[in-house]
């Protein structure tokens, strides 16, 4: 979404990301690590079991749970260190759900993923969803019986355009900056939500040419990087004080952070993965989906926690006044894409 009245560029320093107004309290290395080892554990987990498995989250206290419907997968997720769960829906029939939904859910307004808490497929509903359209969503879920279920959420499901450390196209938009990377050869760019790198090829500070696009997928991703031309611009590998030092996938019920400039830093939960939302400018798939706030001006930035890098943001529904969902690119998948890392 282009805010006409943001098409002013305001003058900012875009290499890293805006320092937050204390907004939300800071994540330190070694609190986030216990959360870190559970996510990674979940990310190997839910790779080696696949379908097998219905998902997995972490619980109040921080720990692993993993959704099982059989007793041989319930022996290796226990004997990989995680709580074992049994659940009424498998992986298989969530996956099956899921997949139906991609290929007859395309309504503007509308998003979906697993939810391992519910054992259910969760569909969001916007707004703008109503009358005949909410009747067709609610009929397409019905066919899914209990394995699917509606939630209504404020406001409108959209991408979200403007700023984390302010970037500027030419032509008026404004972005945030995400992550600062390198490849192996030493060259640095850095990575923002591909709904802004599509708009323009030359990106500014607001003032002073920063880089150009190497590279923007949107709909079906969202995520872009340009190349930095500016050699004078200190390019930081850190969001604000926190050193980035490594990428990875969250666990579901993880605390994640999130800066931009509109906003500064807020925090929230990842409530699920591999979650799918159809813009009003097309279907972006295998987002990470949270509890955290977003608004327009925060597009790009920085989803984190710790030293870890965990995703761009890409847009969602209502706002940081009365509460919100946010979904996010992951990064690994971007920095995989163009063969960068964070540093």
């Amino acid at each position: 979404m282009l805010n006409p009245k943001l098409r002013r560029p305001i003058v900012g320093l875009a290499v890293g990301v805006l320092v937050g107004s204390g907004l939300a309290a800071m994540p330190g290395p070694a609190s986030a690590a216990p959360a870190a080892d559970a996510s990674a554990l979940a990310v190997a987990l839910d790779s080696k079991l696949g379908t097998r498995d219905a998902g997995s989250y972490l619980d109040s206290a921080g720990k692993l749970v993993v959704n099982v419907t059989d007793s041989a997968t319930a022996a290796e997720a226990r004997a990989a260190g995680a709580t074992v769960r049994y659940v009424a829906r498998s992986g298989a029939t969530l996956a099956a759900a899921d997949n139906t939904l991609k290929s007859t859910l395309k309504t503007p307004g509308t998003a979906f993923a697993v939810d391992p808490v519910s054992n259910q497929v969760v569909v969001s509903v916007d707004e703008t969803v109503t009358g005949a359209k909410l009747a067709a969503v609610k009929a397409t879920v019905a066919k899914l019986g209990d394995t699917a279920r509606i939630e209504s959420v404020a406001g409108k499901m959209s991408i979200k355009i403007s700023g984390g450390d302010a970037i500027y196209a030419p032509s008026g938009g404004r972005c945030s900056l995400g992550f600062n990377v390198r490849n192996s050869a030493g060259t640095y760019f850095f990575l923002t939500a591909g709904h802004c790198t599509n708009i323009s090829s030359t990106w500014t500070n607001g003032s002073t040419t920063l880089g150009t696009r190497t590279g923007s997928s949107f709909p079906g991703n969202d995520y872009g990087i340009v190349r930095y031309t500016n050699t004078s611009i200190t390019k930081t590998g850190g969001v604000g004080s926190i050193d980035i030092a490594s990428a990875s996938t969250p666990a579901v019920g993880a605390t994640v952070y999130r800066r931009g400039s509109t906003t500064g830093t807020r925090s929230g939960r990842v409530t699920a993965l591999n979650s799918t939302v159809n813009y009003a400018e097309g279907s972006v798939s295998g987002l990470i989906r949270t509890t955290v706030c977003a608004q327009p001006g925060d597009s790009g930035g920085p989803l984190y926690s710790g030293s870890t890098a965990h995703g761009l943001t890409s847009g969602g529904s209502g706002n940081c006044s009365t509460g919100g969902v946010t979904y996010f690119q992951p990064v690994v998948e971007a920095l995989n894409a163009y063969g960068v890392s964070v540093y």
